[in-house]
């Protein structure tokens, strides 16, 4: 298993998730102590123990397992691990500590959407985790790891209950899923490529554009994605981010009201604003097929979720 070593203690993993370089899991190890920065799912348990290990860590040694928000492929693995980790703690927005407690209400939803079989194979059952290893993390609460701080950040706008990890020793921030997807595959000349995430069900770009802002005002010189680990030049894709996230808002404004054909409006309309930012980017045409491969799901997902949000600020009635 590759860990990606980072400055300043910090590494990643590749959670094992679907495929290669896609769901990252990171680590944060100082003064004996480490922090987890979610756990991916059941299936990426193993992983993250083997790593503790070649880190020359004991499961004894992390002390907070820090989840940005509770979407599976976050942290479907949380209760198995915890399991592992005596010493531990799970931080948690208020939002998602019921789900983590008692995961049956999250796992009935996930169910009744992609089917058991679908969900038990890429997320395996989920664990509860005892609520008194919990700790509900409001805005600007402040966690010890060794020798540093560890600053929560509320920033909403791809969930509800999405927060981030601002590192006091490398004034780095790992962002979850809010400062977009960016795939190290799709890389050119050292620069990524990033694009929003608008994923069902809570997306709202005002938020979205807030939380953005709130990460880019500490300045950090790298940022830390799920997908997929360490990215620089963060004042470049947070513009990246804002021009996009204003495309896909009008582009779900023009489909409003288009009945039937809206997905497929959306999908396509989706498509053309990730081939417009690569024009801008200096993406020749004959790579723009590998980009839509790379980026597929993506897109699916993104189109899905603009529909989410306009069925959510639809007026009644309408």
């Amino acid at each position: 298993m590759q860990i990606h070593h980072y400055e300043h203690g910090i590494h990643a993993i590749d959670s094992g998730y679907y495929r290669p370089d896609l769901d990252a899991i990171h680590f944060i190890v100082d003064g004996g102590e480490v922090a987890v920065i979610d756990t991916g799912t059941n299936h990426s348990v193993t992983r993250i123990v083997a790593a503790l290990d070649e880190l020359g860590c004991a499961p004894e040694a992390v002390r907070h397992v820090l989840l940005t928000h509770v979407h599976l492929d976050h942290a479907a693995g949380a209760g198995s691990l915890m399991q592992r980790l005596p010493n531990a703690r799970l931080a948690v927005h208020a939002r998602g500590a019921r789900h983590l407690s008692d995961p049956r209400k999250l796992w009935d939803a996930t169910v009744a959407v992609y089917g058991e079989d679908h969900v038990m194979n890429a997320y395996g059952a989920l664990a509860p985790v005892p609520p008194e290893r919990i700790e509900v993390v409001p805005d600007l609460a402040v966690l010890d790891l060794g020798r540093r701080q560890i600053q929560v950040l509320d920033t909403p706008g791809h969930a509800r209950h999405h927060v981030v990890y601002h590192d006091s020793a490398s004034g780095h921030v790992f962002c979850g899923d809010i400062f977009g997807l960016s795939y190290r595959e799709l890389d050119r000349d050292g620069q990524a490529f990033i694009i929003p995430t608008s994923s069902p069900s809570q997306f709202d770009p005002q938020e979205a554009h807030q939380s953005i802002d709130r990460i880019l005002a500490l300045a950090p010189e790298a940022v830390y994605l799920t997908h997929f680990a360490q990215v620089r030049t963060v004042p470049r894709l947070g513009a990246q981010l804002h021009r996009m996230l204003d495309a896909y808002a009008a582009l779900a404004e023009r489909c409003r009201d288009t009945g039937d054909a809206r997905y497929s409006l959306l999908h396509e309309g989706m498509k053309a604003i990730v081939l417009n930012e690569a024009h801008r980017a200096g993406w020749q045409p004959h790579d723009e097929q590998r980009l839509l491969e790379v980026l597929g799901l993506d897109i699916e997902l993104n189109a899905q979720g603009l529909v989410s949000w306009l069925e959510a600020t639809t007026p009644a009635g309408r």
